[in-house]
C-alpha cells in the first residue's frame, strides 16, 4: 500500500519560510498571492493490505518521528 502523509505547521505557529516565498511571488508580480503557509510531503510504501494497521502504523511514524507535533499537524492520504 501506498501513503502520502501532508505535514504543515499548526494554525497560529509563524511561518517565515511561507511569509518569504510570499513576498518572492509578490514580487515577481504575482500580486494576487495572499497568506502563504509551506510545508511537507512524504511518500512511502508499506507491505501491509489491512488499512486500519496501516493507519496505525503512519500515525506512530508521524508521532515519533516525521512530525513534530507541538507545531505541526499531519494528514494521511492512502492508495492502493
Amino acid at each position: 500500500m501506498k501513503a502520502r502523509v501532508f505535514i504543515t505547521l499548526k494554525n497560529g505557529v509563524l511561518d517565515p519560510q511561507g511569509k518569504a516565498i510570499g513576498h518572492a511571488l509578490n514580487n515577481l508580480g504575482f500580486r494576487q498571492v495572499g497568506e502563504v503557509r509551506q510545508g511537507k510531503v512524504i511518500d512511502i510504501e508499506i507491505e501491509e493490505r489491512d488499512e486500519t494497521k496501516v493507519r496505525s502504523s503512519l500515525k506512530d511514524m508521524c508521532e515519533k518521528l516525521l512530525a513534530n507535533t507541538v507545531i505541526e499537524k499531519y494528514e494521511i492520504e492512502l492508495s492502493k
